[in-house]
C-alpha cells in the first residue's frame, strides 16, 4: 500500500527534473504506482473510514443487558475488565473465555471515554522569575548507597526555583525543624538572593495544628521567614501534586543520582561528606548548567540577602540530673559528671549536639534521631560505676555500656568463667578502654576471645596497656679532686 510519504517523495524528485522511473524508484513504488499517484489527492484522503464489521461481535448477547448496566453502576471506575470477564465465564460456561479479553479491554475503554465520568483536569502553571522557591525532603535509602560498607540510611533536602528551575541539595537524616533552616539556608547563600514566596507541604518541623482546625506556620519557622522576606504558602494535607515543582524534581534528581551510580560502578563511598559532593556535582553537570540563561534572568528578580543567617539550631537549657544525664526534646543524653546539678545550654543542631557550660563547649555528640530515645557514653559514668559494681546489673542503660559487639562477646564469657565477679572483672575492663584507648582494649579482647581461653582484668592490661618498666635512676657525684691530688703526692713519695 502506497503511503503519503512516498507520494510526497515521489512528486518531489518528479519536480527536480527526475523522470517518472527514477522518482518511483526513489520513492520505493513501481512505475504503474507512479503514474497514478504523480498528481491528484493523497492516498489517506482517498481512504474512507470502514463501517462494518469484519467478523461477529463476541459480546453482542451480553453488552447491553449485563455490561453496560455494571460500568454504569461503576462511579468510580475501579471496575477491571478481567472481573468482568471472570463474571461472564462463570455465568456462560465456555462462551468467554480469554480469548475475548482484549476485545472486552478496549470495549470498556471506550465506553468509558464516550460515557463515563469526567476526569480530574490539572492547570499548567505560570511561574514567573523570582517569585518562588520550592523545598521538600525525600527519602533516598533506596538508592543503596553505602557509606565504608554501611547502608547509609538518609535523606535529601531540595530547593528548587520554579521558574528557572535550579536545584540545591543537602544530607539529612530528619524532617526536623533545624535541617530545615539549615537546608532553606544554604540554598539561599549559594544562590545569592531570595525568592518572594517558599512553598512547601505541611512539615511538622515549620507548622503547628491549629484550634480551629487546619495548619499555620509556627512562631520558629515564620521567624525564619520574616528575617529572609519571604511568604509562605503550603499545600492541602495529602495533596502533594500541590507542590510538583519540587515532587517532580524529587523523581528526576534521584534517577539522575541512580545513573550516575551505575556509570560510576560503586554505591560505595568513603564519607558522607565524599558521597553528598558526588549528588551536587551530578546535578550541577546534568541540571543547573543546562539552565544558565534562565536562572541567570531570574536572579535579576531575586530579593537581596540579610547582612547575616539566623543560628540554625535549637537552644535548650536543661539541669544535670544526678545520673549526669540531660534531657530535652524527648530524649536523654549523657554528658560529663562533673556537670552534675549545673544548668548547661544545649545547642541542637541537624546532626549533632553541643554543650556549653558558662560559655565554653564540654561535649559534642552525635544527634539521636528515629526510634532512638538516649545515648549513654560509657566514659561519662564509668568512673562512679567502677566504684559502685553493684549497680550495674540493674542499671537502666545497661546495655550503652558495651561499645561494641567484642565487649558484649567479652562480657558473656566472663559471666560464664566467673559468675558473680564477672561484673566487676568486665567494669575495670570498660574503665582501662576509657582511660586508655577503646581500640586497643578491643583489640586486645578480640584476640584472647579467639584463643578461647579464660581471661580476666589484668590478662587484658597486661596485653593493651602494660606497665612500662621501672629503670632505676642512677646519681653519679661529681668527683673530689683533691683525692686523685692525694694520690699523686703519695706516689711522688
Amino acid at each position: 500500500m502506497v503511503t503519503d510519504a512516498q507520494v510526497r517523495r515521489l512528486r518531489q524528485k518528479m519536480e527536480q527534473g527526475k523522470t517518472q522511473e527514477a522518482a518511483a524508484a526513489a520513492a520505493g513504488m513501481s512505475v504503474r504506482s507512479a503514474r497514478k499517484w504523480s498528481e491528484g489527492e493523497m492516498p489517506s484522503a482517498s481512504n474512507k473510514p470502514r463501517t462494518w464489521r469484519t467478523r461477529e461481535d463476541p459480546l453482542a448477547k451480553v453488552w447491553e443487558s449485563e455490561v453496560v448496566v455494571l460500568l454504569q453502576q461503576d462511579e468510580q471506575e475501579q471496575l477491571q475488565a478481567t472481573t468482568i470477564l471472570q463474571m461472564l465465564d462463570e455465568k456462560y460456561p465456555g462462551e468467554y473465555g480469554p480469548a475475548v479479553l482484549r476485545t472486552l479491554q478496549r470495549r470498556v475503554s471506550d465506553w468509558r471515554t464516550l460515557y463515563g465520568a469526567g476526569k480530574e483536569v490539572y492547570f499548567e502553571q505560570e511561574h514567573v522569575p523570582g517569585r518562588e522557591g520550592a523545598v521538600d525532603f525525600t527519602h533516598c535509602t533506596e538508592l543503596g548507597v553505602t557509606i565504608a560498607g554501611e547502608l547509609f540510611v538518609h535523606l535529601l533536602f531540595q530547593f528548587v526555583l520554579s521558574f528557572s528551575k535550579w536545584r540545591w541539595v543537602c544530607l539529612a537524616y530528619s524532617e526536623t525543624f533545624e535541617a530545615l533552616v539549615f537546608g532553606l539556608q544554604g540554598a539561599l547563600w549559594d544562590l545569592g538572593g531570595v525568592p518572594g514566596n517558599l512553598r512547601s507541604d505541611n512539615l511538622s518541623a515549620a507548622t503547628h495544628e491549629l484550634k480551629e482546625g487546619g495548619r499555620g506556620l509556627n512562631k520558629r519557622f515564620r521567624g525564619v521567614l520574616d528575617h529572609y522576606g519571604m511568604k509562605s504558602s503550603r499545600i492541602r494535607p495529602g495533596k502533594a501534586n500541590e507542590n510538583g515543582v519540587v515532587e517532580k524534581s524529587h523523581d528526576t534528581t534521584k534517577t539522575l543520582i541512580r545513573q550516575a551510580l551505575q556509570l560510576r560502578g560503586s554505591q560505595d563511598f568513603e564519607s558522607a561528606q565524599q558521597y553528598i559532593l558526588f549528588v551536587r556535582e551530578v546535578m550541577h553537570r546534568r541540571c543547573n548548567c543546562h539552565i544558565a540563561d534562565r536562572l541567570l534572568e531570574e536572579k535579576l528578580h531575586l530579593q537581596q540577602l540579610p547582612p547575616s543567617r539566623v543560628p540554625d539550631y535549637t537552644i535548650h537549657e536543661p539541669v544535670v540530673r544526678k545520673w549526669s544525664t540531660i534531657r530535652f526534646s524527648e530524649r536523654t543524653y549523657s554528658v560529663p559528671s562533673r556537670l552534675i546539678g549545673r544548668k548547661v545550654k544545649v545547642h541542637q543542631h541537624p546532626n549533632t549536639i553541643e554543650v556549653y557550660y558558662k560559655g565554653a563547649l564540654t561535649d559534642a555528640f552525635p544527634r539521636l534521631r528515629g526510634k532512638q530515645q538516649h545515648r549513654i557514653d560509657y566514659r561519662h559514668v564509668i568512673w562512679s560505676l567502677v566504684r559502685k559494681p553493684g549497680a550495674f546489673a540493674r542499671y537502666r542503660y545497661r546495655e550503652e555500656l558495651f561499645p561494641t559487639i567484642v565487649f558484649r562477646k567479652t562480657y558473656d564469657a566472663i559471666v560464664a568463667w566467673k559468675g558473680e565477679r564477672a561484673d566487676i572483672e568486665y567494669l575495670r575492663i570498660l574503665h582501662l578502654a576509657a582511660s586508655t584507648l577503646e581500640s586497643r582494649v578491643e583489640s586486645a579482647l578480640y584476640a584472647l576471645l579467639e584463643r578461647g581461653d579464660p581471661f580476666d582484668y589484668v590478662t587484658v592490661k597486661d596485653l593493651a596497656a602494660p606497665d612500662k618498666p621501672i629503670v632505676p635512676v642512677v646519681r653519679i657525684g661529681k668527683p673530689d679532686i683533691r683525692i686523685y691530688n692525694g694520690l699523686l703526692g703519695g706516689g711522688a713519695e
